[in-house]
């Protein structure tokens, strides 16, 4: 054979090689970046959070940004497609039939204050005379004769409405003095003022106070604020914790929600002191 010819064919021969290569790159590079958006509820995102590291770690090609921004926000991103999946932290309501939700635990909210406050329950009437401005000192609840500070849930926080909803109030009847969004917010404002009052997820709070932080959950109708009371149901200001979607469920967004319903993520949602949720 010639040796340019044999110069010939070893050339093309190494440019198939290497466009084999090149391609089975591109191709373990798409499959590496598959990714999963999810947008919403601040009280859902940490425990989305961990079930995301451990599918990802079952399923190395996906990537699951989880972001947060409140329920109304991932109604929103989901409806305009933004987000493949929504968190959102209550029941969807009548104008929102167009939606898919899937539960993947149960949660409380709870009133608390700081640790040194020595108030340990309020009435529903006291509560609602605190947010509506109508009570304005500790001392009149059995408090030191300090001013109440009152922290409140930004509009769109599923958190409010449901608060709202159970103080039976409107929006524009309460009068807070700070204006927060998530639950870290509410729990570390609480924890720098002695005075103030707030309301937040009960998983988010007794997380916190396993670890130390000096803040007390305050019972509500006379029963105790704990994740096991909301588990018996017999807590009065309950919800549940959903991923939603805008259409039927397939390919990735169907395997997540999957997973997150599963006994599987059981440990990760008594971590956060949540309710698991029974799918048999």
């Amino acid at each position: 054979m010639p040796k340019n010819l044999q110069l010939l064919l070893a050339y093309g021969f190494f440019i198939i090689i290497g466009v084999a290569c090149v391609s089975s790159l591109q191709a373990q590079t798409k499959a590496a970046t598959q990714r999963l958006v999810l947008t919403g509820s601040s009280t859902i995102a940490p425990l989305v959070g961990e079930i995301a590291r451990r599918f990802e770690s079952l399923h190395p090609g996906v990537r699951i940004d989880v972001q947060t921004g409140g329920s109304a926000r991932g109604i929103h991103d989901v409806r305009k497609g933004i987000a493949a999946i929504g968190m959102v932290s209550r029941a969807l309501k009548p104008d929102e039939v167009d939606l898919h939700a899937f539960v993947i635990a149960q949660d409380g909210v709870s009133i608390i204050v700081h640790a040194d406050n020595p108030v340990r329950t309020l009435s529903r009437e006291q509560i609602a005379g605190i947010y509506t401005g109508r009570i304005m000192r500790w001392n009149v609840v059995g408090g030191a004769d300090a001013r109440i500070t009152v922290v409140n849930k930004a509009e769109g926080r599923s958190t409010l409405e449901l608060f709202s909803e159970y103080l039976q109030l409107k929006n524009s009847e309460i009068k807070p003095h700070i204006i927060i969004g998530d639950n870290a917010q509410g729990i570390k404002t609480v924890l720098g003022n002695p005075h103030a009052i707030g309301y937040v997820s009960i998983g988010a709070v007794e997380f916190e106070v396993q670890r130390g932080a000096p803040i007390r959950l305050l019972s509500l109708d006379g029963v105790d604020a704990s994740a096991e009371n909301v588990r018996q149901g017999i807590f009065p200001l309950s919800r549940p914790l959903s991923l939603v979607t805008s259409s039927e469920l397939h390919g990735w967004a169907q395997q997540f929600i999957e997973f997150a319903r599963s006994s599987q993520v059981h440990d990760l949602v008594r971590a956060q002191y949540f309710v698991p949720i029974n799918t048999n």
